[in-house]
């Protein structure tokens, strides 16, 4: 943990392969996207007030499952520049920005429901 905080650890040109431990995590972290967007996939095909929660849902976990398999795959090459850890943090940093709007698009549901209901009442006596 002392090494995670160094300047060096995250900006090394040549970096050391990550541990089995955190590579089985990655790896891990990967197959729970993968999941996460066949799972999407699916919800976002039917019609709902959730629909379009689930697009964008579907759209972060397939983008980042892409975006995490490059880097997977450039850690265990070990490619000089491309394996920097630096990589993996900007990809945290965009995972975290990117899910805020998804979960204010989520928030939003209930009062797109209460409209729809108010918007049938109302066409309902209308001829």
């Amino acid at each position: 943990m002392q090494n995670l905080l160094t300047w060096s650890y995250w900006f090394n040109l040549r970096p050391e392969p990550f541990l089995p431990h955190i590579m089985q995590i990655f790896f891990g972290f990967l197959v729970l996207l993968f999941l996460l967007s066949i799972f999407t996939a699916v919800k976002q095909s039917r019609k709902s007030l959730y629909r379009h929660f689930w697009k964008k849902a579907y759209m972060f976990s397939l983008s980042n499952l892409v975006i995490g398999v490059i880097l997977f795959f450039f850690n265990y090459e070990s490619a000089a520049f491309l394996a920097s850890r630096f990589w993996v943090g900007i990809w945290l940093i965009i995972m975290i920005l990117w899910i805020l709007p998804i979960i204010k698009s989520l928030r939003l549901v209930p009062v797109k429901k209460k409209q729809r209901e108010q918007e049938q009442e109302f066409k309902k006596y209308i001829p």
